[in-house]
């Protein structure tokens, strides 16, 4: 494989349930052995691969049936433990047969939540891939709840390639990508190139997820566009055609959906701060003159002196919103007080911003 594009340097695969399990929800081991085969011949060629997959729950439903008594949440819990561990076992036998390490992390939202816990998780996939151990990423459904779980591992994947700043992200779904309509129906054309603002792609979107899969063709496109407006490059392809990792990677005509990245690159805080929105605790209302400064182009730190309001409890180094004076969120950023502290300085002229230009994050220029 020669002359690969930049964007393919290090990539981020997120293999769905529908990809790599069968009808009854055993694991289809034959797929499986297909895209570990396309991504040992990566690894071979110097490209760093980040395996994001699915399938725990589907594995674990297969072999357990929990009695009438368990709750759903429970069953779900049973079947994702028992479940992670066929779903390693096969995957490291698969990649062993390469001669490919694979390492497992299991990752909860709550993990993304707190800059230090969101660094030692990038510190410890760095590692493995420094080491040449392949890291295969999936949510940690035994102690996940509903709340704190990921919208599906579109979303996982989407925070991960972000993470380690990968180039490229393949999500490989049963379908070859986002059509003019139902995929089955033969007036329907697989939409080739997405744009960053494509409105119309909705109506076209199906609301259908499938048995084993939390999320969709919804959830992807929603994914899709953030990741591409971060700078990376997403495609949308068919898990279930041999080869189509590396033709992607080749450059090679088959079928895909394809959001091209921005050329505009966020900061490492920035990308952690716009996967935060959902754990901002409390805020602090400004004033006119602070939200003036704050939407202009020059990077200027939120003070306390532009602060009118403080809303809610929050600790220092919680991420808090940033409203107007009609209570709009504006943007969201790392607090350096706790909220009763900020509340006691509202007005004042202290040297210390209640946050700091470089952990903050404007809505306008998300």
């Amino acid at each position: 494989m020669k002359n690969i594009r930049p964007e393919f340097n290090r990539i981020a695969i997120k293999v769905g349930s529908n990809v790599i399990t069968q009808s009854d929800g055993s694991l289809n081991t034959g797929r499986m052995l297909r895209l570990v085969e396309d991504i040992a011949i990566l690894s071979k060629q110097g490209i760093e691969v980040i395996l994001i997959s699915s399938g725990a729950v589907a594995a674990g439903r297969n072999d357990v049936a929990p009695s009438k008594k368990t709750s759903i949440i429970s069953s779900r819990q049973i079947w994702a433990a028992t479940g992670q561990v066929k779903l390693m076992a096969n995957y490291q036998f698969l990649f062993g047969k390469y001669g490919i390490p694979a390492g497992q992390l299991l990752a909860t939202k709550e993990g993304f939540r707190d800059r230090l816990h969101y660094l030692n998780m990038k510190n410890c996939l760095s590692a493995m891939i420094e080491n040449k151990v392949l890291p295969i990423v999936n949510e940690n459904d035994t102690i996940s709840i509903t709340e704190l779980m990921f919208t599906d591992n579109d979303e996982l994947s989407g925070m991960i390639s972000s993470m380690m700043d990968c180039g490229s992200l393949i999500i490989l779904s049963n379908v070859d990508g986002i059509y003019t309509g139902i995929p089955r129906n033969d007036s329907s054309e697989l939409i080739r190139e997405m744009g960053g603002e494509s409105p119309e792609a909705m109506k076209f979107i199906s609301p259908y997820r499938s048995e084993f899969g939390r999320g969709g063709m919804l959830t992807k496109y929603s994914i899709a566009r953030e990741m591409a407006s971060e700078g990376i490059h997403v495609y949308i392809a068919n898990g279930t055609r041999d080869s189509i990792i590396t033709d992607i990677v080749r450059g090679k005509e088959v079928p895909y959906t394809h959001f091209a990245a921005s050329t505009i690159k966020k900061s490492g805080v920035k990308k952690w701060l716009s996967h935060s929105r959902e754990f901002a605790k409390g805020g602090a209302y400004i004033n006119k003159g602070a939200q003036e400064a704050l939407l202009d182009d020059k990077a200027v730190s939120l003070l306390l002196i532009g602060v009118s309001k403080i809303e809610g409890f929050f600790r220092k180094g919680d991420i808090i919103r940033i409203l107007d004076e009609k209570g709009r969120q504006i943007g969201l950023g790392k607090s350096q007080y706790d909220s009763k502290k900020a509340e006691q300085y509202i007005g004042e002229k202290r040297k210390k911003p209640l946050i700091l230009y470089e952990y903050l994050l404007i809505n306008d220029k998300l």
